[in-house]
């Protein structure tokens, strides 16, 4: 295998060639990487399955059919979105057609997390790619069996001067974020965040941040109880726990709490039976690692269902925590597990006091049919994105802009901002020759008056 740089010498000569900035070059490269992955599917679900004990339907919902359409959309739409825009002449251009080009960046890494290995490694590798960039992209060491597929899909689908896929630990991390990148994306935890910031920063390389928070959700007692308890229960458990967007505390109207309770109960019965550890469509914790920290944050805390943990399966039960103190061990990071607290409040100060002692979230939800008190709260606090009534389908539209804000991320992606994100807007002002008018020319003597009242009239 060719060293790090060697890799990246290559890309660079390569996008200086030009090649990749022809769309049908892109665009053949996309419909090779579809008709691979397609070709793969079950192999996806396979490598899934061995990493999480993630069921197909899970597998389908959150990573494959997401890619797929991914795919359909861009290759779909790229000539539109690639085209440059008209826009209109300022009285400073006239006379002249005005343009917004879309150039990529260039040589682009791509660092995945392993949450979602499969969704959130491919899918920033399409639109960098079908931004006209090369990729180096590096996947998680922690899902052995889904990095090396995708490895091999990518590797097998690109020339590894247009793209590749390297794989490793911190160290391979760490040699790749030594290097000078045009633009680097990475999806993971705020404190790798950091450190994938401050390398950037040395080079005043772009970046963007996919990264997390304590995403709250809000139930009042305007809601039907049994529709908020089945919704929570999908959106907190899917993936075992483990979505960035998954909501990490209740905040609960004191006056529902107990029956919310029950309903929740109920939903997670109903959705994994009596034995949660027995059901097909549970999965597991990633290593045990992380089922180990998630165990001792446990300690200690009041337990009103489940709790049941076994280190060597990496099973912990989806589990209702009552009232953690602000300073605890759960709510003092992301949770990224099968837990989910639940705090109650009598004012909309209560809710205030608990949000404001976390950092901006990456998701936001509120649960409600009471319209003013919905929209006072989701424009009170700042979030990456949110729902109401529901829990991550905001992820699931591609024409929403899906991103963090503050210590949750920079930056945003999905659908044709995927596209703009790989994408540098070059402007292009082409002045026409058939006149020139003088007012801009010294001498200015008397042209101050004029200049005045031509901003005023075509500002």
């Amino acid at each position: 295998m060719n060293s790090i740089p060697d890799i990246l010498s290559a890309q660079r000569t390569f996008f200086k060639s030009q090649k990749t900035k022809a769309i049908a070059y892109r665009l053949q490269l996309l419909k090779a990487l579809k008709a691979e992955i397609i070709s793969r599917e079950q192999a996806i679900y396979d490598a899934l399955k061995k990493d999480f004990r993630k069921p197909e339907f899970e597998s389908y919902l959150s990573e494959f059919g997401l890619v797929l359409s991914e795919l359909n959309l861009v290759i779909k739409n790229l000539k539109k979105w690639a085209k440059p825009k008209r826009v209109k002449a300022s009285i400073l251009t006239y006379p002249s057609k005005d343009y917004i080009y879309k150039e990529p960046y260039g040589n682009v890494l791509i660092i995945g997390p392993w949450n979602y290995p499969f969704l959130l490694t491919i899918e920033p590798v399409i639109m960098a790619i079908a931004a006209g960039n090369t990729v180096v992209l590096k996947p998680s060491e922690l899902t052995e069996n889904t990095s090396k597929l995708v490895s091999e899909i990518i590797n097998t689908v690109f020339p590894k001067e247009v793209a590749t896929s390297v794989q490793g630990a911190v160290d391979v991390a760490t040699e790749l974020l030594a290097q000078k990148w045009d633009y680097i994306f990475f999806t993971g935890s705020v404190p790798v965040g950091k450190i994938v910031a401050k390398a950037a920063a040395k080079h005043l390389t772009p970046v963007t941040l996919e990264l997390g928070g304590k995403s709250p959700c809000i139930i009042d007692d305007t809601v039907d109880l049994k529709l908020a308890a089945r919704r929570i229960v999908w959106g907190k458990f899917l993936n075992g726990g483990q979505t960035c967007i998954a909501a990490d505390y209740l905040i609960v109207k004191d006056t529902i709490k107990a029956p919310l309770l029950d309903m929740l109960k109920k939903e997670i019965t109903r959705a994994y039976g009596n034995d949660p550890k027995a059901s097909v469509d549970f999965p597991r914790i990633i290593n045990k690692r992380n089922t180990e920290r998630l165990a001792k944050a446990l300690e200690g805390a009041d337990i009103i269902f489940g709790g049941d943990i076994d280190m060597e399966d990496r099973y912990i039960a989806p589990t209702l925590v009552n009232e953690p103190a602000l300073d605890s061990a759960l709510m003092s990071d992301e949770i990224f597990g099968p837990i989910l607290p639940i705090l109650s409040y009598d004012t909309e100060e209560a809710i205030e006091n608990i949000i404001r002692n976390f950092e901006k979230p990456l998701a936001f939800y509120v649960f409600s049919n009471n319209t003013s008190f919905v929209e006072n709260t989701i424009k009170k606090f700042e979030f990456g994105g949110g729902v109401v009534n529901d829990l991550l389908i905001h992820f699931g539209n591609h024409r929403l802009p899906f991103g963090g804000v503050g210590a949750s991320g920079m930056g945003a992606y999905h659908g044709k901002l995927g596209f703009d994100t790989f994408s540098h807007d070059k402007a292009i002002v082409k002045r026409g020759n058939w006149t020139d008018p003088p007012v801009r020319y010294a001498p200015y003597k008397d042209k101050l008056s004029l200049m005045k009242k031509m901003f005023k009239w075509f500002g």
